[in-house]
């Protein structure tokens, strides 16, 4: 399933700015960053929990915040894309 994550972590200290780093990481060895603070991630159930609890377990929630939003398994129907900073095909085959 394709999950859009989207967060905002508050910078103001130098806490906050690990913070920021430490989600940008987590989120990008899930998926592609296709905006500043937004990840889509192709993910299982099993992967979206994971996803989902080493993100909570790094944000400030009185400071932070997080959205999950689930797509589903034919969310290629539902990504519409245009401009520039095309994204690649996160099932396709990759090539080194």
């Amino acid at each position: 399933m394709l999950v859009l994550v989207t967060y905002d972590v508050s910078t103001v200290s130098r806490t906050g700015q690990r913070r920021l780093r430490q989600v940008s990481k987590t989120c990008l060895s899930y998926g592609q960053r296709v905006q500043n603070s937004v990840f889509e991630c192709v993910v299982d159930a099993a992967q979206f929990a994971a996803l989902k609890f080493k993100l909570l377990d790094i944000i400030d929630q009185e400071q932070d915040s997080l959205r999950f939003y689930q797509l589903g398994n034919n969310y290629k129907n539902k990504v519409e894309h245009i401009g520039v900073k095309e994204s690649f095909d996160l099932e396709g085959s990759l090539i080194l």
